[in-house]
């Protein structure tokens, strides 16, 4: 029941956001459209913008399903920009809002999963400390973040496909040349 009632709020504030700014709704302005009392929300979230962090994990979780491997992190990376324009009202709002850095840090989040999960499996059997594997993990997530950014300061116009497609060739092989600059690195610095 709780999922349930998260993700009837969840509606509710999606549904706001198409007739009205995020700073000009209200929890009472929530609860009322979703038809609960605002202890039941108080209940589930401390305030909107931690109802606003829970709708994008459960978003990027829903994106990234399946989709965290070598061979369907494209696929993965098509899910978030499909994700991000499906709610474009809401992504729109709260970027322009108060809460801009909570969309990045969804977007950082959401990659991050997905990157860390390619590098670990390229990284099978090569001796790279965790340490280097999340650097090379956070590089490309700052990329991949800063075009998804761009896109959306340009109003979700372009293609995502193209992007990912760009993307693909600029990756394809320098996460497994990295990991292996980085094996090299460590047995130098051994």
């Amino acid at each position: 029941m709780s999922q349930t009632t998260k993700r009837a709020l969840e509606a509710s504030l999606k549904n706001l956001l198409l007739r009205k700014p995020l700073d000009k709704i209200t929890i009472s302005d929530i609860t009322e459209d979703c038809g609960i009392s605002r202890m039941t929300f108080y209940y589930h979230f401390k305030d909107i913008f931690d109802l606003i962090e829970w709708s994008c994990v459960e978003d990027a979780t829903r994106a990234l399903e399946g989709n965290k491997t070598y061979d369907t992190w494209q696929q993965g990376f098509l899910q978030i920009f499909e994700t991000v324009k499906v709610n474009k009202p809401f992504i729109m709002n709260v970027y322009r809002s108060v809460s801009r850095e909570q969309v990045e840090l969804y977007l950082y989040k959401m990659t991050y999963d997905l990157l860390i999960n390619v590098v670990n499996e390229e990284a099978a059997g090569m001796d790279v400390s965790e340490e280097d594997r999340k650097f090379i993990a956070n590089y490309y997530k700052y990329a991949f973040v800063g075009l998804v950014l761009d896109w959306i300061n340009g109003d979700m116009k372009e293609d995502a496909q193209k992007i990912i497609n760009k993307l693909s060739l600029l990756m394809y092989g320098n996460v497994s040349r990295a990991l292996e600059a980085y094996r090299t690195d460590f047995r130098q610095n051994s």
